[in-house]
């Protein structure tokens, strides 16, 4: 039995890891054409680049006093599906930063620098650096370094051009300025929002089910503007350092909240002590066009559409009356356009 065996043996091909479906060169030429996306994103703090066991970030050199370390992870949801079906894949990494970055900003926090985790059957083409490029220009936008990641090849897990996305960023906020300041919060205090790009990375399922019910393929154009459907559908999340982290570092404001999952419904409370509620006025905003839409092809009642979708504020500001003027204005000095929204009232 055993010379049975050795002799068949010696008669079989000699397998390698590509035979069973992962290539280590492509991964090679994948880090060697992302390393250059990642020093772009670089920023005071950060150590060493890509390739190490671990990434470091020197929290000294940023120049904090007192931090508060705050960490967040997101992924991109069913959007991913609408990459996979149009082919474009250079937004997704955009949205994957936003969500993970806009959630610690929240809290105060500046990000700092953020980890991507890329996991699909088998590296295709140009596809992986396509949603790589993505995550660092949303890196840059957000201020933070994407210092490190993981881009795992799986045969088998993933049909052919699909893949997965999750994030993973850590900021830091000094203690005296960490959000939400709910010892501040008063009944009366305003709540101002700044606008979305459309539905961020929230709602895709039902999304993809109101567009399927209608009968277009993301290569129509789409209803609602002057583009493909696809393309108007993968607006990217946009990214709100720019225009909250005066405002945290001036006190003005004493609460934060992203609008995700949940819509302004759930999410806006968030922020809140347990003795107030925020009383937020629909009629104060127009929604962009593709809400319309989406109510209207999918019979989607009002309240079902502001708790599942942002309606198109993407953060709501929460600052005493004596504030508003100065944060309207910096808001606005940020290229945004905030609106009055609402108020918190007595629960």
């Amino acid at each position: 039995m055993l010379t049975r065996l050795a002799m068949t043996n010696e008669t079989r091909d000699s397998l390698s890891y590509r035979d069973a479906g992962v290539d280590i060169e492509a991964g090679d030429r994948l880090v060697s054409a992302i390393s250059p996306l990642a020093k772009a994103t670089a920023r005071a703090g950060v150590m060493g680049g890509i390739g190490g066991f671990g990434a470091l970030f020197d929290l000294k050199a940023s120049g904090w006093d007192d931090p508060i370390l705050v960490s967040g992870t997101d992924g991109v949801g069913t959007k991913l599906m609408l990459a996979f079906e149009t082919g474009q894949h250079h937004t997704v990494g955009i949205d994957l930063v936003a969500m993970c970055a806009n959630d610690v900003l929240a809290q105060g926090a500046e990000p700092l620098f953020f980890l991507d985790y890329f996991a699909t059957g088998a590296l295709e083409g140009d596809i992986a650096e396509q949603v790589i490029s993505g995550i660092a220009e949303g890196c840059k936008q957000a201020g933070c370094a994407l210092i490190g990641g993981e881009t795992a090849e799986m045969p088998g897990m993933y049909p052919p051009g699909h893949y997965d996305l999750a994030g993973f960023v850590v900021g830091a906020v000094e203690r005296a300025e960490l959000l939400p300041a709910l010892d501040t919060m008063q009944a009366e205090d305003v709540l101002i929002g700044i606008a979305s790009s459309g539905p961020h990375s929230n709602g895709y399922s039902l999304i993809r089910k109101i567009v399927t019910r209608c009968g277009l393929s993301y290569a129509d154009t789409a209803p609602f503007a002057n583009t493909s459907l696809g393309e108007a559908l993968l607006t990217p999340t946009r990214l709100y350092s720019e225009a909250a982290l005066p405002l945290i570092r001036g006190k003005l404001i004493n609460g934060l909240a992203h609008i995700t999952g949940g819509g302004l419904t759930e999410n806006t409370p968030r922020m809140c002590p347990d003795t107030l509620v925020p009383r937020i006025d629909r009629d104060s905003w127009t929604p962009p066009a593709v809400f319309d839409w989406l109510q209207a092809e999918g019979n989607v009642e009002t309240d079902e559409m502001h708790r599942t979708f942002n309606m198109g504020i993407g953060m709501v500001f929460t600052c005493a009356p004596k504030n508003v003027e100065q944060v309207l204005a910096s808001l606005q000095a940020a290229g945004e356009m905030p609106v009055v929204i609402g108020d918190l009232v007595p629960a």
